[in-house]
């Protein structure tokens, strides 16, 4: 039976605080590292195999990674859920933060549904080395398409432009809601449906859901803002759906790592969402685009030979 290292629950835990924020994927990451590094690593780290507790161990990480988010977010999510209680209250839905609130849990059923429905059978099917791979490469098509196919084109909209100026003392936060509250709950179900790509292994979250807001004329600071707001709730559902399983008493001899990477987890991700709501300001998706295609190319020849 494979266990779980201290050294390694927190490097997977470095692993995935970073590449469940950046759009490059982290359970295709999760997957292909151990099996390209290769020895006890790669027997440790295989959630295929029998008796692997590698599993049980990504629920925790992600869902300390989940928690970073919540933090970073804090004032957003206090917005959003005021404006949702009020909208309940009042049964309305007036006001930018009542908006905000209904656009996210709308924008988050088609994944729900989808994930109940598709995940194990996904990962069981896909959770491979050389799959996960293959989506890795057209994960990075995926990001350069949306590059080049943004509405307005590379002449009007070149990538990374920022979006308008906000007012001088209004709140960047607040400002950045008021623009994406323009979108209707059509454009943002289809916005969040992206995240069902996100199943299949190799394929991010974030990238995939920034860039259908792109597609729909976000600019990148505010596609990377409503990406991490609504992978929110999805990561922190499943996590908690999957939780349980930690407690098994097959995995009590992991717990102490597991705890470790957690905490590795939360502090690259909270360092991750900082920098890339600043990155996104005034850069594009091109570099990770290239990177994916790359690495998920070569590490496909790589493992197939």
């Amino acid at each position: 039976m494979s266990t779980l290292t201290y050294p390694e629950a927190i490097g997977v835990g470095l692993l995935q605080g970073v590449t469940e924020l950046f759009p490059v994927s982290s359970l295709g990451h999760s997957i292909l590292l151990p099996a390209l590094v290769g020895g006890r690593i790669q027997h440790d780290l295989d959630m295929t195999a029998e008796g692997s507790s590698y599993l049980a161990a990504l629920v925790a990480l992600h869902l300390a990674t989940a928690l970073a988010l919540v933090v970073y977010f804090r004032k957003d999510w206090v917005r959003v859920i005021d404006g949702l209680l009020g909208s309940i209250r009042h049964r309305r839905v007036e006001t930018r933060n009542e908006k905000l609130a209904w656009l996210l849990i709308l924008s988050t059923i088609p994944v729900g549904v989808a994930g109940l429905a598709l995940e194990k059978a996904l990962r069981n099917a896909l959770g491979k080395p050389v799959p996960a791979a293959v989506f890795l490469a057209l994960n990075g098509l995926v990001l350069l398409g949306a590059e080049r196919l943004k509405r307005g084109g590379t002449g009007r909209r070149r990538a990374g432009h920022a979006a308008p100026a906000d007012e001088p003392g209004v709140d960047p936060a607040v400002a950045s809601d008021h623009r994406l509250t323009r979108l209707g709950y059509g454009q943002g179900a289809w916005i969040g449906a992206a995240q069902i790509l996100a199943l299949f292994p190799g394929i991010s979250r974030s990238g995939v859901t920034m860039s259908a807001g792109i597609l729909r004329g976000l600019h990148h600071e505010d596609a990377a803002r409503f990406s991490f707001l609504l992978a929110t709730p999805v990561i922190l559902a499943a996590s908690v759906l999957k939780v349980p399983e930690l407690f098994r008493p097959e995995n009590s001899g992991v717990l102490g790592p597991v705890l470790a990477g957690s905490l590795a987890a939360f502090v690259a991700g909270y360092v991750s969402v900082r920098f890339l709501t600043k990155y996104f300001e005034t850069r594009s998706l091109t570099p990770f685009a290239l990177y994916c295609f790359l690495a998920g190319a070569g590490s496909a020849v790589y493992l197939s030979l």
